[in-house]
């Protein structure tokens, strides 16, 4: 089964893409060096990820003690989330309210410089602004897996 590719459907400013980059690095910051409270601090209180396999955390509680019970296989490797090709979309209906698509990909090196890639995956988020800055409302995880080729 084939999944969808995002469009965008309305442009928006230099000014919020650059926004949305910022949020981003900053959150991905802290994952990658297991700041789990700050991470989670990036997620309104009843934020809601579901993972590729169907997990689904619901508010910082359940993401910060699944994060915690993860944090064994972070042993001695350093993470990288790399995130690009970022659909953004704000929502005509609320000003608040900020969609966006992208591809992920994450890297971990171990401690002899050795660089593993894990799979890659298309994350959908929709993103809230909250007292002048963004917090992550929701975020579904798509595992990456070929398309089939058009039937000709």
């Amino acid at each position: 089964m084939s999944q969808s590719v995002g469009t965008l459907r309305q442009q928006v400013t230099g000014d919020l893409y650059a926004e949305v980059q910022t949020f981003y690095a900053q959150q991905m910051r802290r994952v990658d060096a297991l700041d789990i409270e700050g991470f989670a601090d990036t997620f309104t209180d009843d934020g809601e990820v579901v993972h590729a396999g169907g997990q689904r955390q619901s508010g910082r509680v359940e993401m910060i003690a699944g994060m915690r019970a993860n944090l064994p296989r972070y042993k001695d490797i350093a993470v990288r989330h790399w995130f690009g090709h970022l659909l953004i979309e704000a929502d005509p209906q609320d000003g608040d309210t900020i969609r966006v698509s992208y591809y992920t990909l994450v890297t971990q090196t171990d401690r002899e410089g050795k660089v593993s890639f894990q799979p890659t995956f298309t994350v959908d988020d929709v993103l809230v602004r909250r007292d002048g800055g963004l917090l992550t409302r929701s975020r579904v995880i798509h595992r990456d897996s070929p398309v089939a080729p058009a039937a000709s």
